[in-house]
């Protein structure tokens, strides 16, 4: 296995993403994540696709929590504005630093303002298990 320092965040990181827009209802969200199986949003601007915050199934029990789910409750209301974010090129000990420092399980992987991708815990968890692969 590559010595982590190695390994930069486009090797580990999603790029099958799943995006609302803050106008969006939470229950029309929770509905995304749940139809995926996964477990956050990314939450972009309408007019330039731009990152502007992040909604995961841990905000749900927030939501729940604090108000009636379906009353026409936008994602707005309850995402994380402005999320910390990493670039494809930076190296995944870093991100890891920073997902633990504050707690964090998804970090938006960000081409300037547009987010090309997503790392997670679970992709943590997914390199280390995985088998070494074969020298080429």
């Amino acid at each position: 296995m590559d010595e982590i320092e190695d390994v930069f965040v486009a090797r580990l990181m999603s790029t099958d993403l799943h995006t609302v827009t803050p106008g969006t209802l939470v229950e029309d969200a929770a509905a995304v994540l749940l139809e995926n199986d996964i477990s956050s949003v990314l939450v972009v601007d309408e007019a330039d696709g731009a990152l502007v915050g992040i909604l995961t199934s841990t905000d749900f029990v927030d939501i729940v929590a604090k108000s009636q789910p379906k009353a026409e409750t936008t994602v707005e209301r309850y995402m994380t504005s402005d999320p910390v974010t990493t670039g494809a090129q930076d190296d995944v000990s870093t991100v890891a630093a920073t997902m633990l420092e504050h707690g964090f399980h998804h970090v938006p992987v960000v081409d300037g303002d547009v987010p090309i991708g997503i790392i997670t815990t679970s992709d943590f968890a997914a390199y280390v298990s995985s088998p070494e692969p074969a020298s080429a």
